[in-house]
């Protein structure tokens, strides 16, 4: 490259393969699949123009770094005046000393300008580090915000956004937009410089021969307008194309267990390529826009650099310019045109970084469906009196799940909640977990309004047990610890010994060292359940939330929490749903829900004898023999209710 162009310190290269197709196109899989519909992504947008407040948005990330970025603008304009003056030099000496044959004054000039490369490459050292800085240092707090965005967004949120395009948001889209901090502005503010002043030095040399070369500019801008939305549409789909790869195969992880089950390898396996052939396809359309744009703009240079050599050396032929001045010119109208291919790479990477900062900022100005918590009290410590009234919820409008629910819990109390599968038992835990908000009536606990008090003060005071726990990556002291970060491996093994389930952890193959590994893998489903209540009982809360929570240990396993969980919720207000009549008859309270209502409410005995729905669904599990009932159309499962 010659010398005077400002180009990024490693190459730009396609997130994808590059396999010849036609005009990209949604894929159809014929491998079983239904087809894939990708024209309805909801990330998906219509390419809007460069948007430069797009861009000052991405900059206001600078604003913590405002004198390393200060200072790295100082070394662009120094640098952008250096290359020109460097190219000057050289036609300076040969047009000046050298020409005249005089050794002197050559010696002293090569001497000048080797200073003058020595400064012109420290500075050059200094620019691209504290480039390297600057882009690290806002992709750094851009992954920490987004990390900090997405923790704090509901549930509802979750369950409509897909794991893999969070991915994205925080790998190729953020890195997309390390590419425009750390590259992009300012090797484009140097090329755009360095043409500024040596076409400021071309007219100073030879003013009508700068007016032939201000005559080629509307060329160059006729190209650039004419492949930018092309170019722009097809980085944008590229990326999105990216995101459902990454969806997918975060999916396909996920559900590895359930492919091989199923023996669905090859199926699966098949979409997969066709969305990376896909891909590929979206890549392809965006590498030939680029691979026409960017040889036609050198090209273009070559030709006006041809077109000055006709005019100007005509002029020369007649004396209309000197040769020395000609020679000057040709230097500086070679550091004007050079750097354009430069800046078309450029374009692109910037609508690249654009399109991963709108699908970025996207996500960011997602609000939660509540606002911002920080500012609301926080819940003092409870006794457990806990109060729904008028409870209506719906996860999705217009689809109500919960009607009107009206449920007293006194400290100390258990509450067993029965019903069929999706009556509303999970839901009502849900909402007393604050996970959602209800969409109209209130619940609080001991006199304080839920959605007037701060989330994390009410979570530390709850003991969750989930029918599916999760457990994450690494030992099992790790993942108790999360109850109770401050807990010592004494209390932790007291702990267990409390639930009886002590000799169950030891046996692990390291005890509680033991690794669970990756969603707690390693450990089967009746054991992670055990760690799961260890971590609840760990955490000492006032309220226990217990959704069929020893529905995957074993009998016998079951009959020693049963002993446990009387230790774990005595004199703690606790939550529990239900299908199992040894839970059950030991619950203060017994709440039948059937379609999101309450139909009846007492003790084990009172529903019994009431002769309603309760009793129905109990004369219906001892006909059968402690057979199954979640209810006259639910799952059966032997003991269950």
């Amino acid at each position: 490259m010659s010398r005077g162009v400002e180009a990024p310190r490693r190459p730009a290269t396609a997130p994808g393969s590059a396999r010849t197709a036609a005009e990209p196109a949604p894929i159809d899989v014929r491998l079983g699949l239904a087809r894939v519909a990708l024209e309805d992504e909801p990330d998906q947008h219509h390419h809007r123009k460069l948007d430069f407040g797009l861009v000052r948005r991405v900059f206001s990330f600078t604003r913590p770094y405002a004198r390393k970025r200060n200072a790295l603008f100082a070394l662009v304009v120094v640098r952008s005046i250096q290359l020109p003056i460097l190219t000057w030099a050289v036609g300076a000496i040969i047009s000046g000393p050298v020409a005249r044959r005089d050794a002197r004054a050559t010696l002293i000039a090569v001497l000048g300008f080797a200073a003058l490369v020595l400064f012109t490459e420290l500075v050059f050292h200094y620019r691209a580090r504290l480039a390297l800085e600057l882009g690290e240092a806002v992709v750094f707090d851009m992954r920490d915000r987004l990390e900090r965005h997405l923790l704090r967004m509901p549930m509802r949120f979750f369950v409509k956004t897909k794991v893999g395009r969070l991915i994205g948001r925080m790998t190729s889209d953020i890195d997309a937009i390390r590419v425009a901090v750390q590259d992009v502005v300012f090797v484009t503010t140097v090329n755009l410089g360095t043409m500024a002043v040596a076409m400021a030095l071309m007219a100073h040399a030879h003013w009508p021969l700068f007016l032939v070369v201000v005559a080629m500019v509307p060329v160059f801008w006729g190209l650039i307008v004419y492949f930018h939305k092309r170019l722009g549409a097809a980085h944008q789909r590229a990326q999105e194309s990216f995101t459902r790869v990454t969806a997918t195969l975060a999916e396909s992880v996920t559900g590895v267990r359930v492919t091989q089950g199923f023996v669905r390898q090859d199926i699966n396996g098949g979409l997969f390529r066709a969305l990376i052939f896909d891909h590929s396809r979206y890549n392809m359309d965006a590498a030939r826009h680029s691979a026409a744009f960017l040889p036609l703009l050198e090209f273009n240079g070559q030709l006006f650099l041809a077109v000055l050599v006709v005019v100007g050396g005509y002029q020369a032929l007649h004396g209309a310019i000197e040769l020395r001045v000609l020679v000057e010119f040709f230097f500086l109208a070679n550091l004007l045109f050079n750097p354009i291919p430069v800046l078309g790479n450029q374009y692109n990477q910037a609508l690249a970084a654009m399109a991963g900062a709108e699908r970025l900022f996207r996500v960011l100005d997602t609000e939660p469906d509540w606002p911002d918590e920080r500012g609301l009290p926080a819940l003092p410590p409870v006794r457990g009196r806990v109060v729904f009234e008028g409870v209506h919820f719906a996860y999705d409008p217009g689809k109500p799940v919960l009607h009107g629910v009206d449920l007293v819990a006194e400290p100390g109390q258990m509450i067993a909640l029965v019903g069929h599968t999706g009556s509303g038992k999970t839901s009502i835990l849900n909402l007393l977990a604050k996970l959602y908000l209800p969409t109209a009536g209130s619940i609080t606990i001991d006199g304080h309004d839920l959605a007037a008090t701060s989330s994390a003060s009410l979570r530390a005071q709850l003991g969750l047990v989930l029918q599916s726990n999760f457990l994450f990556s690494g030992t099992v002291l790790d993942n108790v610890r999360l109850g109770n970060p401050a807990a010592t491996d004494a209390e932790i093994r007291d702990a267990a010994r409390g639930l009886d389930v002590l000799d169950m952890l030891e046996a692990l193959p390291d005890g509680l060292g033991t690794e669970v590994g990756e969603r707690g893998t390693a450990l089967s489903l009746g054991q992670r359940q055990i760690v799961c209540f260890l971590r609840a009982m760990v955490a000492n809360p006032r309220i226990v939330l217990l959704d069929e929570a020893t529905s995957a240990v074993d009998a016998l396993t079951e009959a020693r929490l049963q002993a446990a969980l009387g230790k774990l919720l005595r004199g703690r207000t606790s939550f529990v749903v239900a299908h199992r009549l040894s839970t059950i008859r030991h619950a203060d309270r017994v709440v039948v829900l059937d379609h999101g209502r309450v139909v009846e409410q007492g003790t084990h005995a009172e529903l019994l004898a009431h002769g309603g729905v309760f009793a129905a669904l109990h004369r219906e599990l001892i006909h059968e023999g402690a057979a199954p009932v979640e209810g006259a159309r639910g799952v059966r499962r032997s003991g269950d209710l």
